[in-house]
């Protein structure tokens, strides 16, 4: 198996590994001391979705508290900070490969190099979701070479079988949910328009199983929001006593206000970085065209890439799909600039287990107009203006009330910045997690102890 480490030298590694105590393996909760962490992650690049950008700022967050930190990853990979480690641990890959005549890729005899590629591959073909799975047993078998050379494994929704052969070497492991998968399942499967596409969806989600089965067994469990922990429960039939609520982060310093850039009167803003029901972006793009009735020179940018499906189709079938600018490819800074430019930003999401895109506009200083759905309520607070979701009248009509008010717009900005830097820095996430790391290390020496 091809394994790649990037780290900036091995002079820094021997450094971290005298600072973090760790020679031997021995692991240690003393307060003060910095951990070994290692974060699993079967995929990690920041435009992929919010578990790449938590992955990105979370490990910067905890290295910067003094912590050894790395990550362990399938592609695409992650962009780290430079003192967070890669190591690169390959999978297949296969929703990057071309397709043959049957829909699907071409076996790739030469890449297969074992029993798990074999397994991927043939998931994939059936319809099946087979990353997280396969990424588990890869890095427990990694794990078994390496088993002394962390504190802690903190994982990234993989959850994965592998996890619990990882707990049984006796390594403590912390598990993250973001938000049940079951509610992107549910959501798709309402809007499929055939019972062939709605059974594929069901068979694709299967992984779900999987995911149940493991959070259940793992003794510490992350949420990040009290809905997602009720959400959880529910769904995934998790203890709530197991879950701690530890709410993710907006970088403040890049997501920042910009006095030098003039702001629209007449453009707003939406991130959407899948086509996907969930994050209700047809539902905007319907709230848009009611509000073109009134403000024909209202603007509407989308931080996303526009493919084939219901929103092309809709955009379409309303006229206006050049009156709707798509952009992909940003830098934060790129986003940031654009925030700077915005009247109002949107968020339409049906549902978010935390939602990146409204604390960064509110970093920003932009007014927010936000659904109800999942989380969201929870990070805009009374910093912004929320509707139910799914409701493209009731979205238009929140966005038409700011758009009408400045001085309500200039208040929103104010009060949402605010509220970023009293409740939503990466800082005091990372430090809430060291603290939890700790009574976990804790916890498993006295069970090692009494054994």
């Amino acid at each position: 198996m091809t394994l790649v480490r990037d780290l900036a030298s091995g002079a820094r590694d021997q450094a971290r590994e005298k600072a973090s105590g760790g020679e031997g393996g021995k692991r240690s909760s003393e307060p003060g001391r910095p951990l070994r962490i290692l974060m699993p992650s079967y995929r990690s690049d920041p435009f992929t979705g919010g578990q790449g950008v938590y992955l990105r700022h979370v490990t910067k967050a905890l290295a910067d508290l003094g912590h050894k930190v790395d990550v362990i990853s399938g592609p695409p990979y992650p962009q780290l900070d430079q003192r967070v480690g890669l190591i690169k641990l390959p999978s297949l890959d296969l929703y990057s490969k071309p397709k043959n005549w049957l829909g699907v890729p071409s076996y790739p005899s030469a890449e297969i190099r074992d029993w798990i590629d074999v397994g991927e591959y043939w998931s994939h073909v059936f319809g099946g979701f087979g990353e997280p799975r396969t990424f588990g047993a890869r890095l427990a078998r990694w794990m078994r070479l390496h088993r002394a050379d962390y504190d802690v494994v903190h994982d990234n929704q993989t959850l994965a079988f592998g996890l619990l052969d990882i707990a049984r070497m006796g390594i403590p492991v912390v598990g993250t949910l973001h938000h049940p998968i079951t509610m992107d399942r549910r959501i798709a499967v309402d809007h499929a328009p055939s019972l062939k596409l709605k059974l594929l969806i069901m068979r694709w989600y299967s992984f779900l199983r999987m995911q149940k089965k493991v959070a259940r067994r793992l003794a510490v469990i992350t949420v990040a929001s009290e809905n997602t922990k009720k959400d959880a429960a529910r769904d995934f039939g998790l203890d709530p006593a197991a879950m701690h609520v530890i709410y993710l982060g907006i970088d403040a310093e890049r997501f920042r206000p910009m006095p030098g850039i003039e702001r629209s009167k007449r453009r707003l803003m939406a991130t959407a970085s899948a086509d996907v029901p969930l994050k209700g972006l047809v539902y905007l793009v319907r709230a848009y065209a009611l509000l073109l009735k009134r403000y024909p020179d209202l603007e509407l940018t989308v931080v996303g890439r526009l493919r084939e499906g219901p929103t092309a189709q809709l955009l379409k079938e309303l006229g206006i799909i050049e009156r709707v600018r798509f952009v992909s490819g940003l830098t934060d800074e790129d986003i940031a600039r654009l925030y700077a430019e915005a009247t109002i930003a949107v968020a339409p999401s049906v549902y978010e287990g935390f939602g990146f895109p409204p604390g960064e506009a509110m970093a920003c200083g932009v007014p927010v107009v936000s659904t109800t759905g999942g989380s969201l309520p929870e990070i805009v607070g009374d910093a912004g203006l929320t509707v139910p979701p799914k409701d493209s009248e009731a979205l238009a009509a929140a966005i038409a009330r700011l758009l009408d008010d400045e001085a309500l717009r200039t208040e929103m900005g104010e009060r949402g910045r605010r509220r970023i830097h009293e409740k939503f820095l990466w800082s005091r996430t990372a430090q809430e997690l060291t603290a939890l790391y700790r009574n976990v290390i804790a916890n498993a020496d006295a069970r090692s102890q009494r054994a």
